[in-house]
């Protein structure tokens, strides 16, 4: 697999942490990622998401939708780690 593989742990704050993250990840594919797997334990996430290329994640980093989500849900906005990662 080529491009950038991630591991994003989410600790959701509140029942809109989890609608947060709903549209968050759907504005993935303009960028040229792809939420391979979401797992959930409770109040917590895991996250593994690929970009075809770095540019990718700048990109959605960045991306005016995701900023305004960023605004929107304010301190329901989750905590997260986010790790680069490569397969063995």
């Amino acid at each position: 697999m080529t491009g950038l593989l991630l591991v994003a742990l989410v600790e959701l704050v509140s029942e809109a942490s989890a609608e947060y993250e709903d549209e968050v990840l759907a504005l993935l594919p303009r960028h040229g990622g792809a939420l391979e797997r979401r797992l959930t334990s409770g109040r917590k996430e895991v996250q593994i998401i690929h970009f075809a290329a770095r540019d990718g994640l700048e990109g959605f980093m960045a991306d005016p939708e995701r900023l305004a989500l960023r605004e929107r849900f304010g301190a329901d906005v989750p905590a997260t780690r986010v790790l680069e990662v490569r397969p063995r």
